[in-house]
């Protein structure tokens, strides 16, 4: 089902009449000026954005600005963050509408799925149950415990976000190439344009001397 919507979208969704049509995923993967532009937006907005959280963060855990309110930190950086994200995900998706068959197949985008969504959760958590308290250690030089670990899974979470997108261009378990059977069921290789094939003894031999 979800296979079916991304070959749809990738391949149908805007598409003309005749041989050289395009649909509109595959004009703007053409677009060689556009999608560079949005290739280096993305990763500007992602700096703007991840660098605001990561200040905010080093603030809980009581490692910089301590003698600044939590509140004063947070409220000073927070346009530039809701900025960030607003054209992280602009562009995001739009890349993502460019390859939609690739993005869904790759080893190194759903594992950044997850934890963009741990991520988010994360914030949820933080504003709706840990905020809560502020006002009594607002001006704490290091805020209590649950603030610390929402900042730690915070961290670590854009972190692992930003270092998994970093190897989505590497073709180290593509499917439609030779990769082993856990690579191939966790991108649901079966079901993609270029298939499965399972990395065996005598292909590695082969790829060794190659």
């Amino acid at each position: 089902m979800i296979n079916q919507f991304m070959t749809w979208l990738q391949h149908g969704l805007g598409k003309g009449s005749g041989d050289t049509a395009q649909s509109w995923s595959e004009a703007l993967l053409g677009s060689l000026n556009f999608w560079g532009l949005l290739e280096g937006t993305h990763l500007l907005a992602l700096m703007l954005f991840a660098g605001t959280i990561f200040v905010v963060d080093l603030r809980l855990l009581g490692v910089t600005f301590r003698k600044t309110p939590v509140s004063v930190v947070s409220d000073r950086v927070l346009p530039m963050t809701v900025a960030g994200f607003l054209i992280l995900l602009a562009t995001g998706l739009a890349l993502f509408f460019a390859k939609p068959m690739f993005y869904y197949h790759n080893l190194w985008f759903r594992a950044k799925m997850i934890f963009l969504v741990l991520a988010m959760i994360n914030i949820a958590v933080f504003h709706s149950q840990v905020q809560r308290g502020q006002s009594a250690w607002d001006n704490h030089p290091t805020p209590p415990g649950p603030a610390r670990i929402s900042a730690i899974v915070s961290l670590v979470s854009w972190i692992l976000v930003i270092g998994l997108g970093r190897f989505i261009p590497y073709d180290w378990f593509q499917c439609g190439k030779p990769v082993p059977h856990w690579a191939n069921v966790l991108q649901d290789c079966k079901t993609s344009e270029k298939g499965a094939y399972e990395k065996t003894a005598e292909t590695a031999i082969k790829g060794a001397q190659s």
